[in-house]
């Protein structure tokens, strides 16, 4: 008896390199992400490998849809192919997509800070940023009216503590928080000088550097403390600045209003046996 011959379902080629360009396009970006990290190659270079992969994850996504639209309409195979092409190219644009949502609601600013009329100044700091780096100088007015309109809650701290008290909080969550300390210099009352704290904080996925400084002021009742936080690259910091000054002040104030522990009172010594026998034979 003769067998039937089974004709197969040819694969659509559209799937089948949607489903290549997203695997391609996901290995890009994990070596992308690597590269930035590392600081192997210089930040634009860098940044323009993630962005051509990203580039890659939306192509392939395209074709997966066209391949879709094909098999529908053909009969073909590469259903598989284009789900999976689909799935994995959407892994690398998920993030920055969210990130492109927070940009359109937030505002398009770089450096914040406690003080726009009188900002901390960054001045170790100035040194080590790349010249291609965005300028180390306080952008102006229009941007403290954004900052202002967006996050009314960024303001200076103003503690009841020493001058000295607040440095040291400052510099103990900045540490806490493994900043790289460019330079840190406490507070003097003869003659009279601000504490300050320059350091470097780092984005938990790229690594990107955002400069940072803590100014500590005295004040009649306290210590007045400002803060600033200022991206290197960009025009946009996607919010993370002020998040970064928010944070901050809060930790510095959940230290200074932590009781401070009451020193034991050395306890007192036993009465030496010999002095007692003597006592005893009077």
């Amino acid at each position: 008896m003769a067998r039937r011959r089974i004709a197969e379902q040819p694969t659509s080629r559209l799937a089948v390199w949607a489903q290549r360009l997203a695997l391609f396009s996901l290995v890009a970006t994990l070596v992308s992400v690597v590269i930035v990290r590392s600081g192997a190659l210089d930040i634009v270079p860098a940044l323009s490998t993630l962005a051509v992969a990203l580039v890659i994850a939306v192509v392939a996504i395209l074709l997966a849809l066209a391949a879709g639209v094909v098999i529908w309409r053909e009969g073909t195979g590469g259903v598989p192919q284009a789900i999976a092409a689909l799935l994995i190219g959407c892994l690398p644009i998920a993030y920055p997509l969210y990130l492109v949502t927070k940009a359109y609601r937030l505002p398009a600013i770089y450096d914040v800070t406690t003080d726009p009329i009188d900002p901390p100044r960054f001045e170790a700091i100035a040194r080590l940023r790349p010249r291609d780096a965005n300028d180390i100088r306080y952008p102006g007015l229009h941007t403290a009216e954004l900052q202002q309109t967006a996050y009314p809650e960024i303001k200076t701290d103003d503690t009841e503590v020493s001058p000295q008290e607040a440095y040291n909080a400052a510099l103990k969550v900045i540490t806490k928080r493994k900043w790289r300390v460019v330079d840190a210099r406490p507070p003097q009352a003869t003659p009279q000088r601000d504490g300050l704290i320059e350091a470097i904080a780092f984005t938990p996925l790229l690594n990107f550097r955002e400069d940072v400084v803590v100014r500590v002021r005295a004040a009649p009742e306290g210590a007045r403390i400002d803060v600033r936080s200022s991206s290197r690259y960009g025009r946009h910091d996607l919010g993370a600045n002020a998040a970064r000054v928010l944070a901050l002040i809060d930790d510095i104030d959940d230290i200074l209003a932590a009781p401070v522990p009451e020193k034991k009172q050395p306890e007192a010594k036993p009465a030496q046996a010999a002095g007692r026998g003597n006592s005893l034979k009077r």
